[in-house]
């Protein structure tokens, strides 16, 4: 695959040399979702925005559902150049080695939204994006998908109820911790691949998003979900850094403002595609939607927190303890 990604590097690069003469820049912008995802729809919005304001300058096409990449290979084909943009799961970027990442993905770290907004659109957000320009990767933005539930074949109505079950995780250290911490079985696997191992039984259960497990059609294979709302999955919008580098100013400067812009639209429909997603889920009659009372929510509270003292020293104990400042965390 590394040969196939690195062909296609030469073959891009070879091609933007052509575009550019003639006029326009390509921008193939690769994602792994449906189109009707936040992130899909978030997408579109900014290839339509970034091809208006640069009048046509600029052509963005956009690839969802791993049509070009699986999750695995699509940040090694950035960084060589055979794609251009890509809005990964910030738990991608500890394998790439930022393991401050990973930091998002400790369980109960954000409550809600508002808590979530002052660490990705402030000073934190920022000094973590900055941390990708070694890597050959300009970090543009967050945006946001919505707060992880867990699903299986079974009720999962308290932390037990996830003991020995194989639980697809995304590859970050941290999710791998969380689920041990439930007595679960974490199994690493591209999210292309997650409706099959359902469906097969190579794997029990998995956490998303409502927006995922609907569009994805994981509901059809997954009997029992919980509105746990333990972990948040979000992205980070990036360029290769050389390219982006290497823009006009001007275009450049257009294209930041269509970031701008269709970040705001990302994170402004997050919430409300999820929760419409919730209920088509809920009406599908597939899967049962248990919502566990505040004492239950409490006991998978209480066996997930020891994580982020497990985990402080992988993602900077200095970054946990400055979130925790910022949103009002509180272990109790």
């Amino acid at each position: 695959m590394k040969l196939q990604i690195a062909a296609l590097a030469i073959l891009a690069g070879s091609l933007s040399g052509v575009a550019c003469a003639a006029g326009e820049i390509v921008i193939k912008f690769s994602h792994v979702v449906a189109q009707d995802t936040p992130k899909g729809k978030a997408a579109e919005y900014f290839k339509k925005l970034a091809e208006e304001r640069t009048k046509g300058k600029v052509k963005v096409q956009v690839y969802p559902n791993s049509q070009l990449y699986k999750d695995k290979e699509e940040l090694e084909a950035l960084q060589l150049g055979a794609v251009q943009m890509l809005a990964p799961s910030l738990a991608k970027f500890g394998p790439l080695g930022v393991k401050e990442f990973e930091v998002f993905d400790l369980p109960y770290i954000f409550d809600n939204y508002d808590e979530l907004h002052k660490v990705t659109q402030g000073p934190v957000g920022q000094q973590l994006l900055g941390k990708l320009d070694s890597k050959g990767i300009k970090g543009l933005a967050f945006w946001d998908n919505g707060f992880k539930h867990f699903s299986a074949n079974k009720p999962l109505k308290s932390p037990a109820d996830l003991k020995g079950l194989k639980m697809r995780i995304q590859s970050s250290k941290v999710l791998d911790e969380q689920m041990r911490a439930l007595g679960a079985l974490p199994q690493v696997m591209a999210f292309s691949e997650v409706y099959q191992a359902l469906q097969t039984g190579v794997v029990d259960g998995t956490e998303n998003p409502p927006s995922n497990m609907y569009t994805q059609k994981m509901y059809e294979v997954q009997k029992h979900m919980t509105t746990t709302a333990h972990g948040y999955l979000g992205y980070a919008v990036i360029v290769n850094k050389r390219f982006w580098d290497g823009l006009p100013a001007d275009v450049r400067g257009q294209l930041d403002s269509a970031i701008r812009d269709a970040t705001k639209y990302a994170n402004d429909i997050a919430k409300k595609e999820n929760d419409a997603d919730l209920a088509k889920i809920a009406k599908s009659g597939k899967t049962a939607i248990y919502n566990p009372t505040p004492t239950e929510r409490e006991a998978f509270k209480k066996a997930m927190l020891p994580v982020h003292t497990k985990m402080a020293e992988r993602v900077g104990p200095a970054l946990i303890k400055t979130i925790y400042q910022q949103t009002g965390f509180s272990a109790n």
